[in-house]
Formats: structure tokens, sequence, C-alpha cells
């Protein structure tokens, strides 16, 4: 059945390629504006042999998985400090959420301005981002711990650490995996979003260098290589919690039953 939605998705694209193929053809849609697929296609293909935008995405990739190792580091600690206390989670969870909504690229200016370099804002707002889906989802995660589990390892005599590691921590992790696969999406779109805004290296500014030269089909090619590359990391890492957390699957789908 996967297999069938699968080409059944493949069918649906290759229908809506070729009538914007024939559209451009045809010259109901002006193919100044918007390249043929076929042209655009041309263009994605050969970009795996342009030198500048394997550069490019080496450069955005390398500063997202800076960002969100560093995100990682910081906010699935505080998570657990934040999901273990309760007094720190309501001290602290105010700030989280006036925080939180504030969209990255509005920060531009002030990473900025903090930062001696671009490549270092840019991964300074990829950290910030990244921090708000790692953090509430290990929030989530602890709060869905058994508290059953918790009271019979304290009453074995284990303490508040032991608990953390020993139960707290196995249960939250499929919560924690799925905060990491979302980050990785929110990473990628930041790290291209500043690249366009404030220039550097990476595929934003790929995509700004092939407008000013007035290359749409470039500027679609990349995008679409864009798209591609956080469909695959999001397949990988949604393949890895699949094998990771079997167990877990396998604990709700029987509470569902």
């Amino acid at each position: 059945m996967t297999a069938g939605r699968a080409v059944r998705g493949v069918l649906g694209v290759a229908g809506f390629l070729l009538v914007l193929e024939v559209l451009g053809r045809t010259g109901v849609i002006d193919p100044y504006l918007l390249p043929l697929p076929s042209t655009v296609l041309a263009g994605t293909a050969g970009l795996l042999a342009d030198g500048g935008f394997r550069r490019a995405v080496g450069a955005t990739l390398s500063s997202c998985v800076i960002g969100l190792t560093l995100a990682v580091a910081a906010a699935v600690p505080s998570g657990v400090v934040m999901g273990t206390l309760p007094g720190v989670e309501r001290a602290v969870r105010p700030l989280v959420e006036f925080l939180r909504p504030i969209p990255s690229v509005a920060l531009l200016p002030l990473a900025m301005f903090l930062f001696s370099s671009g490549e270092q804002g840019k991964i300074a707002l990829v950290v910030y981002t990244s921090c708000w889906p790692l953090l509430i989802n290990t929030l989530y995660g602890l709060h869905d711990v058994d508290p059953l589990a918790k009271e019979t390892l304290r009453g074995f005599g284990f303490g508040p650490y032991s608990v953390v590691r020993l139960v707290s921590l196995p249960s939250a992790a499929p919560f924690i995996g799925t905060g990491v696969r979302i980050a990785s999406s929110v990473a990628l779109i930041v790290a291209v979003s500043v690249e366009l805004v404030a220039g550097g290296e990476g595929i934003g500014t790929f995509v700004t260098g092939a407008a000013a030269g007035n290359r749409r089909d470039l500027m679609i090619a990349a995008t679409l290589w864009t798209g591609m590359i956080g469909l695959a990391v999001n397949s990988v890492l949604a393949g890895a919690e699949r094998r990771l957390f079997r167990w877990h699957r396998a604990q709700a789908g029987e509470e569902a039953t």
C-alpha cells in the first residue's frame, strides 16, 4: 500500500509537470516568467556538476550541523532540568513562551551586530530556532514518563539522578528523537533564509546570485535541491527513529488496543 501511494504521488507530480510544460510551450504561460519544467529539470541535473553549487550546499549543511549540534547540547539538558524540577519549569516557562514565537529573521540584525562574522550569526540563529522544538519535545517526553516507574525506583532507594538516568531519559528518548528531526528541518530553513537576506556562502546566496543574473531556471533548480535535501534528511532521521525506538511504537500500539 505504501508503494502504491508512492507511485500515485510520482504520477501526480509527473502529470502536474506535464501540464506546465504544455502550457509553457503553447504560450499560455510565459516561459520567461516561469521556465519550462524541462528547462528546470535540466538545470537541476546540471547543478550536480557545478562546483560552486556543491560548495554552497556544503556551507549550508555545515552551518546546519554545527547549529543543530549546539542546540541539542543546550536544549536537551535544559529540558531535562525543567521537566525534572517543576519549580524551575514554572519559573522559566513564561520566558520560553515569550521568546519562542519571535521569528529568527527578525533577530538577524541583532545577530549580525553581536557576532564578528556572518557565518557565526547564521549559526547562532540556527541554534536559537532549533532549540525550541528540542526543548518542548524533551519536556513533553519527561511529562509522559510513567510516574509508577519512577516511584518504584525511589522505593528501592534510587536517588533523583538515577531515576532520571534509568527511567526518565530512556522514556523521553523517542520524543527527543522527534525533536531532533523537526529541528533539522527548521535549521535548514533558517540557514537558507539567513543566506538569502544577509549573504555569505550557502544555497541562499546561490539563489540570490541566480536571481541577479536573471536565471530563473537555476533559482528554481536550487530551490528544488533544497527541498530534496530536506526530504532526504527527514527520511533518514525518521527511519532512524523507527529502528531505534521500535519498542515505543509497539508500546503505543498496545495502549491503543
